[in-house]
């Protein structure tokens, strides 16, 4: 199998014409197909089945990996597929059905109520850093922010009298997200009690700074929830997008408006936001039930 992955890196750039960069993301995309396959003792290509496939993308997405790379991984899976049967080197493609626009439909992953509660409850809050810890925590899933917008939050982003925190999202555009009771009260008791002496100077505007005085980075505050995650003892896989996925869930469990979720997200498209209606099950019953003429 690595053979013929190699004869279709090849022809990318001999007869395709295509550049180093763009052959390199394909063989990093089958250099991760091609063990799982080899460790699910799936001993060649002819042998792969179309839910082997949808099999490897969902344990990909169990790793951590977004929608946006899963369609990646799938384009890869699918070019070198339909390669190999032009070259006749393959009995059939398996891919040919497979529609990569199709992959919102995997569903994020999120916590139940009670995995929120252990996992927002796993900081030592005796300790300082704990205390900021839980801020944080409180925060991400009080909020629905990306990480990579928590980590850029600054002290004038925050208005505790109105209620709401601003941040900048994708595409440098600003939105106002409410600010819980819960997560106020800890951020206020972080910034009171925690933050003035891990910030080395007056200039330094980070809402969460390290023991280094620094805000924090996105890889921190993965490495930080992973290990929360497991304090906790929740076996999902859990990562700083799951809390963001598990505010929406809960949101819309609780019967809060879809557009109105899609505005505090920031998703410029509501079909982003609709990916959440597929987890609820309970609630498409209800709503089944209330509307339909013969529910």
């Amino acid at each position: 199998m690595h053979a013929l992955a190699e004869q279709f890196l090849d022809y990318l750039i001999l007869e395709r014409g295509l550049s180093d960069n763009t052959r390199e993301a394909y063989a990093q995309d089958l250099r991760a197909f091609l063990p799982w396959l080899a460790g699910h003792n799936i001993r060649g290509l002819n042998d792969v089945a179309r839910e082997d496939i949808l099999d490897f993308l969902m344990a990909e997405k169990d790793r951590g990996l977004n929608v946006n790379s899963l369609a990646r991984r799938l384009v890869a899976i699918k070019v070198f597929f339909r390669y190999l049967r032009q070259e006749n080197l393959l009995a059939a493609n398996v891919t040919d059905a497979m529609d990569s626009p199709r992959l919102w439909k995997i569903l994020p992953g999120f916590l139940t109520y009670r995995e929120t509660e252990a996992l927002l409850n796993a900081p030592d809050i005796d300790h300082r850093l704990g205390v900021r810890d839980k801020a944080l925590l409180e925060t991400l899933y009080g909020t629905g922010l990306r990480v990579s917008e928590l980590t850029s939050l600054t002290l004038d982003d925050l208005h505790f009298d109105t209620g709401y925190v601003r941040c900048m999202g994708k595409g440098r555009k600003e939105r106002i997200v409410p600010l819980g009771g819960t997560a106020r009260r800890w951020l206020t008791r972080y910034l009171e009690e925690v933050r003035p002496g891990l910030a080395m100077n007056t200039q330094e505007r980070g809402v969460f700074l390290t023991c280094r005085k620094k805000p924090f980075s996105r890889k921190t505050i993965w490495k930080m929830i992973k290990q929360y995650a497991r304090r906790a003892g929740i076996e999902k896989n859990v990562y700083p997008h799951t809390l963001r996925h598990s505010f929406a869930s809960h949101m819309l469990a609780n019967e809060a408006p879809l557009r109105v979720i899609q505005e505090m997200l920031g998703h410029a498209d509501i079909a982003t936001t609709q990916i959440y209606t597929h987890i609820d099950s309970s609630r498409l019953k209800a709503v089944h039930h209330q509307f339909h003429p013969r529910a």
